[in-house]
């Protein structure tokens, strides 16, 4: 059986942020058999056609070779304004742009977590539907919000809560089994 290549990418671009700190849970938990490398976008400029046309700056084009050759994409995000954060929104546009988008036909899992008791979940569904329309084949269960996140993590970073951690080790279960299926369903095709 060869190793999964997921890649993870972050709504949040701060260091300390609990969705970093969930993605770093989500890598954690992993199956053997599977990785988890988060993906640096800090350098993406905010998209700009005319720059598009001239050629894609070298960050862009780096992020899409890094996705291209993962089996899996998970996101972790907070909730700005009931929906993505702006700058996820902005990676995923480079990304996703021109018939060689490297994200068409990728199984993708989603989870967030927040301060609130919601845990993101809003921002779960305009983030599914982005994803979906960009041709991504994002799991629909088990979904994974991780409310009151403060409470959760200790300043190190590390998950104190024991339901979350099952939770987060149960969807990275699963999506590892999702990501096997879609690659046997192509293989058999």
């Amino acid at each position: 059986m060869t190793t999964l290549n997921l890649i993870g990418l972050c709504g949040s671009l701060r260091a300390a942020s609990y969705n970093r700190m969930a993605l770093n849970l989500a890598a954690a938990s992993l199956p053997d058999g599977a990785t988890l490398t988060i993906a640096d976008w800090r350098a993406v400029p905010v998209y700009d056609g005319d720059v598009e046309a001239q050629g894609r700056p070298a960050a862009v084009q780096a992020l899409r070779e890094q996705l291209r050759g993962a089996d899996g994409l998970v996101v972790c995000t907070p909730e700005y304004n009931h929906s993505l954060p702006g700058g996820l929104k902005n990676v995923l546009d480079w990304v996703t742009r021109g018939a060689d988008q490297p994200l068409a036909g990728m199984p993708a899992a989603i989870l967030s977590a927040s301060g609130g008791p919601l845990g993101g979940a809003r921002v779960q569904y305009d983030l599914r539907r982005t994803l979906t329309a960009t041709g991504l084949l994002v799991m629909a269960k088990p979904e994974v919000f991780i409310g009151n996140a403060q409470t959760k993590f200790d300043a190190s970073g590390a998950c104190t809560d024991e339901a979350t951690r099952g939770f987060v080790t149960a969807q990275m279960a699963a999506f590892a089994r999702w990501v096997r299926g879609v690659q046997a369903m192509r293989a058999a095709s």
